[in-house]
């Protein structure tokens, strides 16, 4: 959820509007995987092990706009798998800016300065790159060399062209935090608009050893929450004092639907217990309180930004403060607008 000017003044709109029509539930961002298939297969990623039985199918660009008509989210995550695989990428990009929606396509950057010819710069898009660590570590991590440096060079590349590009670092338990301070460093001096930085999840497909508990998640961004004011973060920052465990929030996984080849995940974009034909099912057929810390448990230690971020923006429906203090920072972090 890239927060530039424009878009931290339509989530304002967007959320108390909703809020004035007394709605409880309703979407904020919608994750929208067209395609499973991937250029890498990183350490850490559940997707294309949970799906490899569908790796090779995709929606077409009819489905994708449809899910955006769909679900009414301002702000469409286009993720996977690697989006920028898709032949009509691009075309399903420019349907969901002409519906006025906010875009940001995440990509591992391999294929990202070569495909730039076919988006066009503008304040309704940003480009997200998954980085985690020096080229070492996040090379390590994705399971092939060079992967750091040509992202890197797509970025600069991206930003020359006029293109907002966001940073999403994902730690780890090895994770070296004086390593993320570094990579933090150079990306600001490119320099990118804006750094997200959440827990991994502890993916059931993926097995391995690499993820935290709740206490050593809060343990682990201390250091991340004293970042703050060096860093051009778009994590909010009620989100940020969730991390650092200065605050507590409830998981709102309704917030960001997820629509991939095989429909409309239940629950949420982490956790699958089947899929829905249509966004209304999910919405209303789900039975959203079996979910989250204490009632599930698979989401005991899930911090997620996709299941936080939508309950930090909650602040702004409980109080003038909450708001102030959410496009203030929003403000003052991000100079990019129309």
């Amino acid at each position: 959820m890239g927060f530039s000017r424009q878009l931290s003044l339509s989530l304002s709109r967007y959320v108390m509007g909703n809020k004035l029509r007394g709605k409880k539930r309703f979407p904020l961002v919608l994750m929208l995987e067209p395609t499973f298939r991937c250029n890498l297969a990183c350490a850490g990623c559940g997707r294309i092990r949970e799906y490899r039985d569908i790796v090779d199918q995709a929606m077409s660009a009819d489905e994708c706009l449809k899910a955006v008509d769909e679900s009414g989210a301002p702000v469409v995550s286009i993720t996977g798998g690697e989006p920028l695989l898709l032949p009509d990428i691009g075309q399903i990009v420019e349907g969901i800016i002409a519906r006025k929606r906010f875009v940001n396509l995440c990509t591992n950057g391999l294929l990202l300065e070569s495909s730039l010819g076919k988006f066009k710069p503008g304040p309704y898009m940003s480009f997200v790159l998954h980085l985690d660590g020096l080229a070492e570590s996040h090379d390590g991590f994705a399971g092939r060399k060079g992967v750091f440096d040509t992202a890197v060079n797509g970025i600069k590349a991206a930003k020359q062209a006029g293109f907002q590009v966001l940073i999403n670092t994902t730690i780890y338990k090895q994770t070296k935090l004086a390593e993320i301070e570094h990579l933090f460093t150079l990306l600001s001096r490119i320099p990118v608009d804006g750094i997200m930085t959440a827990p991994a999840f502890s993916y059931e497909a993926v097995g391995s050893d690499v993820f935290m508990s709740r206490r050593e998640i809060v343990k682990a961004f201390q250091p991340v929450y004293r970042m703050r004011e060096r860093f051009r973060f778009y994590n909010t920052p009620v989100y940020l004092d969730f991390l650092a465990g200065k605050k507590e929030l409830r998981c709102t996984p309704w917030s960001t639907p997820t629509r991939n080849p095989k429909g409309w995940k239940r629950p949420c974009y982490l956790v699958t217990d089947g899929h829905c034909g249509s966004f209304r099912e999910l919405m209303e057929d789900t039975s959203w309180e079996k979910y989250g810390a204490g009632n599930d448990p698979r989401c005991a230690n899930c911090m997620v930004h996709c299941g936080f971020e939508a309950s930090a923006l909650d602040e702004l429906g409980k109080s003038l403060p909450a708001i102030w203090q959410t496009v203030r920072w929003n403000f003052s972090n991000h100079k990019y607008q129309l």
